[in-house]
């Protein structure tokens, strides 16, 4: 079940994060629509995936993917865009993630 939450966390970011940066990519590097439509169809697919999650609680899924998102978000920029983040955005995400592990996976007696 973990290993499942974890790569749809993953397929999730990449279709949230991907999306967006398609998205930026039809606008702000004025590569047109059909990147900026790419960039809505996966935004939509991300809605889809979070859903999939074994974990019920829209609240905790959220919450939790959010720290998946920062992560995320850093080494998107770091393949796609050449950026390299400093200590303190690796300390962050690290941090992120220490939350998800806590949130999603602490044992619960639910």
């Amino acid at each position: 079940m973990v290993l499942r939450s974890i790569l749809l966390f993953l397929a999730a970011a990449a279709c949230e994060i991907g999306g967006a940066w398609l998205v930026w990519q039809g606008i702000r590097e004025n590569r047109g629509w059909l990147w900026i439509g790419g960039g809505v169809l996966a935004l939509g697919v991300y809605g889809f995936v979070a859903t999939l999650q074994p974990d019920a609680h829209f609240g905790r899924i959220l919450a939790a993917y959010g720290g998946v998102f920062v992560a995320g978000s850093l080494a998107w920029g770091m393949i796609a865009d050449g950026y390299r983040p400093d200590r303190y955005d690796v300390l962050g995400a690290l941090l992120c993630l220490a939350g998800v592990a806590v949130i999603m996976y602490a044992p619960r007696t639910e």
